[in-house]
């Protein structure tokens, strides 16, 4: 693992001082594209005959198990950064809105994606049974808050947009992975899912992994307030994520919802309650290091798991009529909340919320997390697409598409 964690490592390094010194994309773009020019790079030499370099870099992509790595590991830092600088009042704000687009957003997607790709693939001649569409479904629903987050920073947009989209995407991941844990053991059982067991599960994962970050963060909090030494401060938050997250797993509850609302407490009132102003900028630059080294990471190996999928060239066709599926839905699902209480939403709302939500890595592992089957193949390869171009296409004008709504507003 050493070997390995030293290989990704360099390999990131490299691609990130590259994209700095010559592309100048945005980091976690650049670093993706880069990862993903390599991996067709090695791809075309093996086609050559050189197979000795794709067959070495498959080896260590697999070895990665990239569901796990995310899922257990780099997710819970991650999301736990990405909440520790959202301003709670901010989202207070926005909350009814945010709770929509992340609960009932996501359940809509989830259908509406699942019944119509069933339809679509089977009209594309690779039919998928309608259980597995509902996982797909509930995979590729969520936006990742680690492309949303620092994508929307760079992008100009309004306080309130950025709030809201942020605000969905820290929580609907957490959402959409119970959701899929459900779906998933229907469609592997063949068991109905509906009824009020299901229901009782959802809101046992969802609404225990709120209580119980809410305790966490408290709890942490309560023990900062009680020295002032900024090394012992960093030392428990790490502790907190690494081990309430881990804890969230036994006590089958949401982690990712649990480091949502500990982050949110702990850089809410432990942030201004318990901290000294040295100690709040050491955790401060911290956890921005830990969040700008694990994106990198993050971005490379999506880049690079195109070494290791069983790709073929028909699965291309099969993508992009569902890549335009997937954005006319969040299309829908984002326009009904927005209209229905268009008073609390600046005019422009609609396109920006909905062309920024991007698919990310979640998306990529819950596909890997499946288990070996056709429609495994054909889920994971679809998937995988409609993420690279994704990150690449919105991420790339989003922030040309907030520039001309505010423009249109000042009309």
């Amino acid at each position: 693992m050493l070997e390995l964690a030293a290989i990704i490592l360099t390999v990131t390094a490299g691609l990130a001082w590259f994209n700095e010194r010559y592309i100048r994309l945005p980091a976690t773009i650049g670093v993706m594209l880069s990862a993903l020019l390599l991996s067709l790079a090695m791809q075309g030499l093996a086609a050559l005959g050189w197979e000795a370099p794709a067959a070495l870099a498959r080896g260590w992509v697999e070895a990665l198990d990239f569901d796990s790595l995310l899922m257990n590991g780099m997710l819970s830092f991650l999301l736990f950064a990405g909440a520790l600088h959202v301003d709670v009042a901010k989202l207070r704000d926005y909350w009814i809105s945010i709770g929509v687009l992340a609960t009932l957003g996501v359940l809509a997607s989830t259908l509406l994606i699942g019944f119509a790709s069933h339809w679509l693939l089977a009209a594309l001649g690779a039919p998928v049974a309608l259980p597995w569409c509902l996982v797909f479904g509930a995979l590729i629903s969520p936006t990742d808050p680690v492309a949303v987050l620092g994508i929307m920073r760079g992008a100009g947009a309004p306080a309130d947009m950025e709030v809201r989209i942020v605000g969905e995407s820290l929580f609907n991941d957490g959402v959409a992975v119970v959701l899929f844990t459900l779906l998933l053991a229907a469609a592997e059982s063949g068991e109905s899912l509906f009824g009020w067991h299901a229901i009782w599960l959802f809101a046992e994962e969802a609404g225990g992994g709120a209580l119980f970050g809410l305790l966490l963060g408290y709890g942490v909090h309560a023990l900062m307030k009680r020295v002032d030494q900024y090394q012992v401060e960093v030392l428990l938050s790490l502790a907190m994520v690494l081990g309430g997250y881990t804890l969230a797993t036994h006590l089958h509850v949401s982690g990712p919802i649990a480091m949502v609302v500990a982050g949110l407490v702990v850089g809410n009132h432990a942030w201004t309650h318990a901290m000294s102003p040295q100690t709040r900028q050491h955790l401060n630059d911290f956890w921005e290091l830990i969040d700008e080294i694990l994106n990198a990471l993050l971005f490379v190996i999506i880049g690079l798991e195109l070494l290791a999928l069983p790709f073929r060239v028909d699965y291309l066709w099969v993508a992009v009529p569902l890549i335009l599926l997937l954005l006319a839905v969040r299309w829908l699902v984002v326009a009904v909340p927005v209209t229905l209480a268009h008073t609390h939403f600046r005019r422009g709302s609609i396109p920006v919320l909905a062309w920024g939500g991007l698919r990310g890595g979640i998306s990529v592992a819950l596909a890997l997390s499946l288990p070996p089957s056709e429609a495994r193949d054909v889920v994971l390869n679809v998937t995988y697409l409609i993420v690279l171009v994704s990150i690449v296409s919105q991420g790339l004008t989003i922030g040309r598409v907030v520039r001309r709504v505010l423009a249109a507003g000042e009309r």
